[in-house]
């Protein structure tokens, strides 16, 4: 099964007119056939850094989903060595969200436990908590933004630098401060 008709013309085209006529146009068979040629590519870094050939294959899947909305917004001089850092960060990305996922296998023992205790926040837990949500308010705007961004909604240094607007030299030193600062305030505030 194609899905991508099978036109000369645009297999022909180099990279930088294929993403010219994909920017102009929204033509999503001129996408492919760009994606087309490096899709072996995706998959290799994929499965090098997932480990996983299913997981990589939704990945390249991703990858494209995510190259028809960046691919209209960056400007792209070298396209395979863009494609090439996009599909890391995604891999990363990917790994990160992973990592904070910990499955718990429940045995049944566990769940028919009288002493079970409940899964509601404990007070100590809550009070954490609102210490941090205390001391994010004392950081400067633009740390408490880039924190924000960056530790509690995933996003790496570009997208944070893409979101609001500040360099990714200003985006690193507000990341690196903020959780200094934030760190300092929670220790001096939690009374342990």
């Amino acid at each position: 099964m194609r899905f991508i008709k099978n036109n000369a013309r645009i297999q022909e085209q180099d990279d930088a007119a294929l993403i010219a006529h994909y920017k102009s146009s929204g033509d999503l068979e001129a996408l492919g056939t760009l994606y087309n040629r490096y899709m072996h590519l995706v998959f290799g870094v994929c499965l090098n850094y997932l480990k996983d050939e299913e997981q990589s294959k939704d990945a390249v899947m991703q990858i494209f989903e995510e190259l028809v909305l960046k691919l209209k917004v960056h400007e792209v001089q070298n396209f395979k060595s863009w494609l090439h850092v996009l599909t890391r960060n995604h891999c990363l990305m990917a790994l990160r969200k992973q990592s904070k996922h910990n499955t718990v296998s429940i045995d049944d023992t566990f769940v028919e436990n009288r002493d079970f205790v409940h899964l509601d926040m404990d007070d100590t837990k809550e009070k954490r908590l609102t210490v941090m949500e205390k001391c994010m308010e004392t950081l400067s705007l633009e740390q408490r933004i880039s924190v924000d961004l960056f530790y509690l909604q995933e996003k790496c240094y570009k997208e944070v630098a893409d979101i609001t607007g500040y360099e990714m030299v200003k985006v690193k030193s507000y990341i690196q401060n903020g959780k200094r600062n934030l760190k300092i305030c929670i220790e001096k505030n939690s009374g342990e």
